[in-house]
């Protein structure tokens, strides 16, 4: 497996992978119109998993100076089992390290428990937040 930045040529089996990892996603998820808003903040922080010449696995992250966060892991159900979310996980987490980052976040949806268990695995833990957001006019 190899792990690599976005380019241009994985949008369309991206897109097709978040459509199928993130069927609850909602408007302001639109896959190619985040990808458009990752490319355009220009952070080199947009990975994929290439397996057999596919792409396997998606990771997006992001660093403010103050806190990373994760978003968009996503691995297509071929290849599930495979450590392919766990070694995207981990590349994003030296990428983010490697700038100085001293704490990486992420958001999972309350609910997906086998998600949870997955981020667990990794040594991640649930802290006691409440997550707000507020829609932008955009």
């Amino acid at each position: 497996m190899l792990i690599r930045k976005f380019v241009a040529e994985d949008r369309v089996a991206v897109i097709d992978l978040w459509l199928a990892v993130f069927p609850r996603s909602t408007g302001h998820n639109d896959p190619g119109a985040s990808i458009d808003r990752k490319l355009a903040a220009s952070d080199d922080l947009f990975f994929v998993a290439i397996e057999e010449g596919n792409v396997a696995g998606t990771v997006m992250a992001g660093y403010d100076g103050h806190r990373g966060w994760l978003y968009s892991v996503a691995v297509s159900p071929v290849y599930r089992r495979r450590g392919v979310g766990s070694r995207l996980v981990q590349h994003a987490e030296s990428e983010l390290t490697r700038r100085g980052c001293p704490k990486v976040n992420l958001q999972v949806i309350a609910d997906n428990s086998e998600v949870v268990a997955f981020y667990r695995s990794l040594g991640f833990g649930v802290e006691e937040r409440i997550s707000m957001g507020k829609l932008t006019g955009q």
